[in-house]
């Protein structure tokens, strides 16, 4: 639709509008729209000039053709929508805007009625109502699975009738909504989430806030990170089972900032203070990969205790980006990762070791195919030059050297009919006849 050679990607929706995408970044560059829902996106000969465009049909059976940018004088005719697109949205902010003044005015309404007439039949909320969120690692039961838990609140009696969820990498679709009864209306909300790996998570939570009997609800909008390593609650290092697997490494900075760090990548339920010159912590993974073990001395050592390999290399890379450090040597322990690679390696040596001896025992039959042709190749040579040795001696002086010269010279043509005269009749009197197609026999 650009002419820059790169296909877009083109999506008709039900409510009628048409987008072009870049297929790479998914920005939109093109934007149209139908009365009706898109029924069907073809390409095609819309013009019937030899040429394909793009072809859009609603519903109701409106049939649109679209050019790609340059084509005519006239452009894109998607581009000729911009100014039907920015009316679309001036008109809907207008619209919000009232909405939103409709609800001020019923909200004043509201404060100058009783208090039992805005808690039944107000449909605004208390101009100082805000929305509250706390992150905090659940550990599960046995009816429910181990999770970090969102919990969403007002700050007075108003109640929460649905949150939205964005986050990417969480949800399938990265979204994901909670609609609570009508019955079971409360000002607080709580959702598990359960992220898959250790990467930081922003979350754009929206909250939709009003009484029980209201119409017209207000959106509350938040943003909150899950940290790198939410997944991990903290144990007592004096009961925990430190895994013998680990990595040895040397931070010279202090104790506290690596704390720091504790505080800006875990989940605690407390924030972690380190008044001394040693630091020994200990997590559980929630999602049951066993423990993490870190114990840092003061300008010294730093001992990573997991039997996980990718969760050490997320610790240390996490560690080593917060701390700007750019070059880290790094002593690895991991006994059960090494006998894997031990039985992949066996194994994989013994397919190499099949794999050569197969080789050699061909290389050996091609070596005595050669070898066999070339005793049959010197056979033939001493038998001819037995032959060219015998007609030779039937000549005396000038007469056989001519002969046995002659001899080789029609070998090296290839001249079999010229050979059998020379033996017969002596190379004197022999003329040179046509070549015969070679022999595969050198002389």
């Amino acid at each position: 639709m650009d002419s820059d050679g790169v296909q877009e990607l083109i999506t008709g929706w039900s409510n009628g509008k048409v987008d072009v995408r870049n297929a790479r970044s998914g920005e939109i560059m093109y934007k149209d729209n139908f009365v009706a829902s898109v029924a069907g996106i073809v390409e095609g000969d819309y013009r019937m000039d030899g040429k394909l465009q793009l072809i859009c049909c609603s519903m109701d059976g409106e049939v649109r053709g679209y050019l790609p940018r340059g084509s005519e004088p006239c452009d894109n005719l998607i581009d000729g929508q911009a100014e039907l697109e920015n009316l679309r949205e001036l008109s809907q902010q207008r619209q919000n805007l009232l909405l939103e003044l409709k609800n001020y005015e019923e909200n004043a309404k509201v404060m100058d009625s009783s208090e039992t007439m805005r808690s039944c039949r107000s449909p605004g909320i208390p101009a100082n109502t805000h929305l509250e969120s706390v992150l905090a690692v659940n550990p599960g039961s046995e009816t429910q699975p181990p999770h970090v838990q969102l919990s969403v609140s007002t700050s007075n009696d108003t109640m929460i009738r649905a949150v939205l969820i964005f986050a990417e990498g969480i949800f399938d679709g990265e979204s994901y909504v909670v609609h609570p009864d009508i019955g079971n209306l409360s000002s607080r909300v709580t959702i598990a989430l359960r992220p898959p790996k250790n990467v930081p998570v922003d979350l754009h939570v929206k909250a939709l806030v009003g009484y029980q009997s209201s119409t017209q609800l207000h959106v509350f909008e938040l943003t909150r990170q899950l940290p790198r390593f939410c997944m991990y609650t903290m144990c007592d290092p004096d009961i925990a089972i430190v895994p013998k697997s680990h990595v040895i490494l040397s931070i010279s900075e202090r104790v506290q900032r690596v704390a720091i760090w504790l505080n800006q990548n875990f989940l605690l339920p407390q924030e972690f203070v380190c008044d001394s010159s040693f630091l020994n912590v200990c997590f559980v993974c929630l999602r049951g990969s066993g423990s993490l073990s870190i114990s840092i001395k003061q300008n010294a050592e730093a001992l990573i205790s997991t039997d996980d390999m990718d969760l050490a290399g997320d610790v240390i890379q996490s560690l080593a980006t917060f701390l700007s450090i750019s070059d880290m040597p790094v002593e690895a322990y991991f006994p059960a990762y090494v006998e894997q690679l031990c039985l992949a390696l066996h194994k994989n040596m013994k397919q190499r070791y099949t794999e050569l001896q197969n080789l050699n025992r061909d290389l050996l039959n091609s070596h005595n195919i050669r070898c066999a042709n070339h005793m049959e190749l010197l056979s033939d040579l001493k038998i001819i030059n037995k032959i060219i040795q015998k007609a030779g001696r039937l000549r005396v002086g000038k007469y056989k050297t001519r002969v046995v010269s002659a001899c080789r010279d029609a070998i090296k043509m290839g001249n079999t009919s010229g050979l059998m005269k020379i033996i017969e009749i002596g190379g004197a009197s022999v003329q040179p006849t046509r070549p015969m197609p070679p022999s595969g026999l050198a002389p």
